[in-house]
């Protein structure tokens, strides 16, 4: 134990202690956080049923949704060869932990993380008794490892990811993770760059390899062709209307985008602009720069609420979960927070849907991904707004062109399938090999 590790583990103790006071009295300030606060810190009720050991255990740590859905993709290819497990998953917030339970059924019993301070995490070791911990993505959680390999118990990272601008912040606390890191039976990574920034960390070679994203073995199963039939309906859109989706909206590119619509909108005749910006709190502020430039728009949700028919050319997707089959409707597609250094967004997802994708120089989070829709003909990667609109007018002026860039771009994502399969062997070959050693 090096003396990062001790301070990891004595500071966060003794701030729990004397905040202590502050939690109870919170806790009575908001009682339906109780349940979610005693889960947290591993204080049981007790009603709480031991796991039936009718199998090994494997505890399936997911964040929140996106993880959560990553990970029921690999319980399903695990239980392709028969359900031979039982599984606890924890999430970190309150949406995932919803997510999982309306997701998983009786699959897994969905519990709220235990914060990794030293007693709370060997209280949870003790009562669940997990025969191996999967973390999805990358959760370094150092007491959970640690105390993992006490017991003997092996820890797989699955689906893998450390994107450019995050391996800075590890880089941190590279002294405290690294022994976690050394002591972590498999990391099974999505891509190339993720395996080299891993072991960069710490983590031994050996031990890391490199296995695709899950993403793309679930984006298939979550088309909802009904949901996208009555979208249709609902936006007046019919097999000739031009379509421009532009997704996950950030920052400076919310008037980059009032920009494009503009010069697309006096150019292709009978648009339909879908401006769907990645926080609905920045909502009003699209509505407002638009009356500010005299451009007519209404909000998705009006035309819910208050029975509106679809009249503007440019429409707010102000609503949480739709973009995904907004998608489906488009003609072509923008993925923001690409034009300004945020990252970018995954542009996979409307490539799934036989979409042409546009996307800016700044992909950090997802360059892999970009990379492979460029290299198939189904990606562009834009220079600059005026860019943007030139690439987006082109393909919109030739939907021909458009259609089979999109077959490209479908035809890329499909053609790296199967992730999910390869994932869940990593996860059984470490149980399997620990498994005689108990």
């Amino acid at each position: 134990m090096n003396l990062f590790h001790l301070a990891y583990i004595s500071v966060p103790a003794a701030c729990a202690f004397f905040l202590t006071p502050f939690f109870r009295w919170w806790v009575r300030l908001y009682p339906e956080k109780q349940a979610e606060l005693a889960q947290r810190f591993c204080i049981l009720p007790k009603n709480e049923p031991r796991p039936q050991k009718a199998g090994p255990l494997i505890w399936l740590h997911a964040v929140s949704v996106g993880e959560v859905t990553v990970a029921k993709t690999i319980i399903q290819a695990l239980d392709a060869e028969g359900p031979r497990w039982s599984v606890l998953l924890t999430t970190t917030t309150v949406t995932g932990h919803r997510h999982a339970r309306n997701l998983l059924g009786n699959r897994a019993r969905v519990r709220f993380a235990p914060l990794d301070l030293i007693n709370v995490v060997d209280q949870f070791f003790s009562f669940y008794q997990p025969d191996l911990l999967v973390c999805v993505e990358t959760e370094i959680w150092p007491n959970w490892i640690f105390r993992a390999f006490k017991e003997k118990i092996p820890v797989v990272v699955v689906n893998g990811r450390i994107s450019s601008r995050s391996i800075s912040r590890y880089r941190l606390i590279r002294s405290l993770i690294r022994p976690a890191l050394e002591k972590v039976t498999a990391f099974s990574m999505i891509g190339k760059a993720d395996a080299e920034r891993i072991i960069s960390l710490g983590a031994l070679p050996r031990a890391v390899e490199v296995n695709g994203n899950v993403k793309m073995d679930t984006w298939l199963t979550d088309q909802d062709l009904a949901m996208v039939s009555q979208l249709r309906q609902r936006f007046y859109v019919d097999d000739t209307t031009p379509v421009f989706v532009a997704g996950s909206i950030r920052g400076p590119e919310i008037r980059s985008m009032m920009d494009v619509y503009e010069k697309l909108a006096g150019s292709i005749a009978g648009l339909l602009f879908i401006l769907a910006p990645r926080h609905l709190g920045k909502t009003q502020q699209i509505i407002d720069l638009a009356e500010s430039r005299n451009i007519f728009c209404q909000r998705r949700t009006a035309l819910d609420l208050n029975g509106e028919k679809r009249r503007a050319s440019l429409l707010i997707l102000d609503t949480m979960g739709e973009l995904r089959q907004v998608y489906g409707l488009a003609s072509v597609v923008f993925c923001g927070g690409s034009l300004a250094p945020l990252g970018g967004q995954n542009v996979l997802e409307p490539a799934m849907w036989g979409k042409p994708v546009l996307y800016g120089s700044f992909m950090d989070d997802f360059t892999e991904a970009a990379d492979l829709l460029s290299a198939s003909g189904g990606g562009i990667r834009v220079a600059d707004t005026a860019d943007l609109a030139d690439q987006a007018a082109h393909l919109l002026y030739d939907p021909e062109k458009a259609r089979e860039k999109g077959r490209r771009a479908r035809q890329a994502v499909l053609s790296m399938q199967g992730a999910a399969r390869r994932h869940a062997h990593v996860i059984q070959k470490a149980l399997e090999a620990a498994l005689p050693a108990q």
